[in-house]
């Protein structure tokens, strides 16, 4: 079987490779579409290239054989009905643009190897008659606002506010150590899978991220703060934290990983005490809309009973 080619049309041009695929591929694992570009089983133009890829008009994107006859029956996803019940719950407001809700913590924003299905793919099960994407991402373990366009004219026109930093996002965290005055942190992150332990790490040719902490309370060994980041790169607020010696509670991959067993044990709340509270951006009409998300009842009750803990970090 011979393989066969897509082309670019001007409502796709200037996406990511990536989140193009993802969209046509729906019930496709997000890590196997990374792992077919990176063996160069999807070339564009005959030729490799990366996930970042920004697609142009009229590239040709070549798909192996067997994904000709492949379906994206999003039925076979079977997502449970209280799943669809959840996530309508979870949307604070929406428009004929996008749709923005509160993720729980644990819920991945895509489909992967130990996730059958993710926050995208609940959406686009509820809202099958419309093309839905994702407009930005944070992580499985964070709670919050997550922004979902409806149609390509918005994603693009939010993807361009992004850029150019217009977008601004507001999380609260719970540190590990009282953190002794707010700080702004302004470092280059990196994003490595083969020299380091932890897959992000700051370096000097790393992506500028920018990051203020603002402290809401002191305790005895720990910080309630609110972080606003202009640059939304993979981890920085997690990574930028451990950087500081002050880690977030709970974090599992950048954390004190005995003392969150501790904390745990003591809270019996083992989430990743971070929370993206709120985002502000332009609408396509050039007016400026902010959104409030309420943390979930797990998050105060680690903060009230992390309040008369006294820790050695």
């Amino acid at each position: 079987m011979s393989s066969k080619n897509l082309k670019i049309d001007s409502d796709n041009a200037g996406r990511r490779i990536d989140n193009y695929l993802f969209n046509i591929y729906k019930t496709l694992p997000k890590s196997k579409i990374y792992s077919m570009l990176r063996k160069g089983e999807l070339r564009v133009n005959s030729g490799r290239i990366k996930p970042a890829y920004k697609l142009q008009i009229n590239d040709e994107i070549r798909i192996p054989p067997y994904l000709i006859e492949f379906k994206n029956d999003l039925s076979d996803l079977r997502i449970p009905s209280l799943m669809i019940k959840e996530f309508s719950l979870s949307i604070i407001y929406q428009n004929e643009d996008y749709i923005m809700v509160n993720k729980e913590p644990e819920l991945s924003v895509h489909s992967g190897t130990k996730n059958q299905f993710g926050l995208i793919d609940i959406a686009r099960a509820k809202f099958s008659t419309l093309e839905i994407d994702l407009c930005h991402r944070i992580d499985k373990s964070t709670s919050g606002c997550v922004l979902l366009s409806k149609n390509k004219r918005f994603l693009r026109h939010f993807h361009k506010q992004l850029k150019t930093n217009q977008v601004v996002k507001k999380y609260e965290a719970i540190l590990i150590g009282v953190l002794s005055k707010d700080i702004k942190i302004e470092t280059n992150i990196d994003i490595s899978t083969k020299k380091h332990i932890h897959k992000v790490q700051e370096a000097d040719e790393g992506k500028k991220a920018i990051s203020n902490f603002a402290i809401i309370k002191k305790y005895n060994s720990f910080t309630h703060v609110e972080i606003i980041i202009s640059t939304g790169r993979m981890h920085q607020i997690r990574v930028q934290s451990a950087n500081l010696n002050h880690p977030i509670v709970n974090d599992k991959k950048y954390g004190l990983f005995d003392l969150n067993k501790y904390i745990a044990k003591e809270t019996l709340i083992s989430r990743l005490a971070l929370h993206a509270s709120s985002i502000e951006f332009n609408e396509l009409n050039g007016t400026l809309s902010s959104y409030h998300a309420f943390k979930n009842n797990d998050f105060d009750i680690l903060l009230s009973k992390l309040s008369n803990l006294t820790v050695k970090s």
